[in-house]
């Protein structure tokens, strides 16, 4: 058989010129459409026309060309079939043995800001996806690309053998269903966000593969980083990784952990992280204040940790940063001062994010956690709680200190796995509690991390207080004021502890647990 006869219509045309012209040179007619036939023409590549296969014009400015049983014929037709050779023979139709095609770039379309509805509808391709999945159904006789860096293989195997071989066209075959899936799914994913169905009955998504990883978070699991098309700026999947080895598995996790919990901060800010926790915070006047205070907060934590700032790391912060061994830094930018300091550390990561915007710029996102079985989604938790959100449940006002050292404390526990205490004091983090089984063992954990800190520092829960145990360890370790969500049936048990000791307390209304 062979590849004698193909098919080219490409949107991208990276790369096509010459590999239609390598193909022409081996023998093999070439067919094409629109705007890849005149490129074709026009740079001397011997074309045929789509119309002179199917005796039709292309029409509806070219929505409907490849539409046509002389296509399609050419496409499924059976190879080995006598029944198909027969009427392929009796109706006058050639055999189509090569697809090139790539389709209208929708995800380009929908990633302009000032899109509109109907460029979006136009730019979803039809007869391309159609050619693709014929051609990929046919694989055992039909080769199907749909990925420039696959030209040089096919060329390679035509011109040694005459056709590609059956692994091949099953892997191209597989390449072109994957392709064709995403392009749905992201098309699925557009309309449903017009139509307002953010859960819809059927969730598909898609994502880009940016690089495979060295394994997952062990050795003897297989792992790779993928972004979701349209990711904004800003976050881990747009990162340009300015020094260091390739990010690992567990390096994606924590480092993403610490983004997210540094975005919550408009004011300088700087957070570490370990095991997906953070281990201090802290904010200042300037980012050299703020490590100072995430530093401190923790001191033997951070150790082999990750940092993330959310302003651009100069000279003097970069020189205290390089005294111990971290695994990434990630901010907006480095100074070129700061580079050269921190890129004298061979491993470290650096990791330059541009803006992250405002926090009350965060949109909710999805969420998507994989189970045996299936998956459960739900959207990102981006809730904020303003001063005037909280209510005062005890005989005490907070005092202004204490009211700024609680919505810090928030903005953290937030981030905190569940059951989850954090003690602030003086904008920096003093406790962190993280993971326990029971709220009164996760408290226990900060106080004792604090230490001697504990006294005058505020505490922030993660959700209620079921019984008032918490409370007393609190004012023992002369904690001051409390912000927790309420809504407990035992509130009041809490709220009476806290008014025998002179603690403030306020309620959010609003839990953060986090699994």
């Amino acid at each position: 058989m062979g590849i004698k006869r193909a098919l080219v219509s490409v949107s991208d045309k990276k790369g096509i010129v010459d590999f239609c012209r390598e193909l022409s040179a081996l023998g093999v007619e070439i067919i094409s459409t629109g705007g890849t036939k005149s490129l074709l023409a026009k740079e001397g590549v011997p074309v045929i026309g789509i119309s002179d296969v199917t005796g039709f014009p292309e029409i509806l400015d070219g929505r409907v060309k490849t539409l046509h049983p002389a296509v399609h014929s050419g496409l499924l037709a059976i190879r080995d079939s006598a029944e198909h050779q027969q009427q392929m023979k009796e109706l006058g139709l050639g055999y189509i043995d090569l697809v090139v095609v790539n389709l209208y770039p929708f995800q380009e379309t929908i990633a302009k800001p000032d899109v509109t509805y109907e460029d979006a509808i136009e730019n979803i391709d039809i007869g391309g996806p159609t050619m693709l999945r014929s051609a990929a159904k046919n694989h055992a006789f039909v080769t199907v690309v749909v990925d420039s860096n696959d030209y040089g293989t096919v060329i390679e195997q035509v011109r040694e053998q005459g056709d590609t071989t059956l692994e091949t066209r099953k892997q191209l075959a597989a390449k072109v269903f994957r392709h064709t899936g995403a392009y749905d799914a992201l098309i699925a994913d557009y309309l449903s966000n017009v139509t307002g169905e953010p859960l819809p009955e059927r969730f598909t998504v898609t994502y880009e593969k940016i690089q495979d990883l060295r394994y997952g978070e062990n050795p003897h699991q297989k792992a790779a980083f993928y972004r979701k098309p349209l990711a904004p700026s800003g976050t881990l999947t747009t990162a340009e990784q300015l020094h260091g080895k390739e990010l690992s598995y567990n390096n994606i996790n924590d480092a993403n952990a610490a983004l997210q919990i540094v975005k919550e901060f408009d004011e300088p800010a700087v957070v570490a992280v370990k095991h997906m926790n953070p281990c201090g915070v802290g904010v200042g006047e300037s980012i050299f204040e703020a490590y100072e205070k995430a530093y401190n907060a923790d001191p033997t934590s951070i150790f082999g940790g990750i940092v993330a700032a959310n302003r651009i790391i100069d000279s003097d912060t970069a020189k205290l940063l390089s005294k111990i061994f971290l695994e990434i830094i990630l901010a907006p930018g480095f100074t070129d001062e700061a580079l050269e300091i921190l890129t004298k550390k061979k491993n470290i990561r650096l990791l330059k994010m541009g803006e992250f915007g405002s926090s009350r710029e965060r949109k909710s996102n999805f969420v998507v956690a994989s189970i045996d079985g299936g998956m459960v989604v739900q959207e990102s938790d981006v809730h904020a709680v303003d001063e005037s959100d909280l209510k005062v449940v005890t005989d005490r006002q907070p005092t202004p200190e204490e009211l700024k050292q609680l919505l810090f404390g928030w903005k953290v526990v937030k981030h905190v796995k569940s059951n989850a205490i954090v003690l602030a004091a003086d904008n920096m983090t003093v406790g962190v509690g993280a993971g326990q089984m029971n709220r009164v063992g996760a408290a226990k954990i900060a106080i004792e991390q604090a230490g001697e800190k504990a006294k005058g520092a505020v505490l922030a829960s993660d959700a209620f207080f079921p019984m008032g145990d918490t409370l007393e360890l609190a004012a023992k370790a002369g904690i001051t004021a409390v912000i927790q969500p309420g809504g407990s049936i035992k509130d009041e048990e809490s709220i009476k502890v806290a008014n025998e000791y002179g603690i403030a307390m306020v309620f959010t209304g609003v839990r953060h647990f986090k699994h």
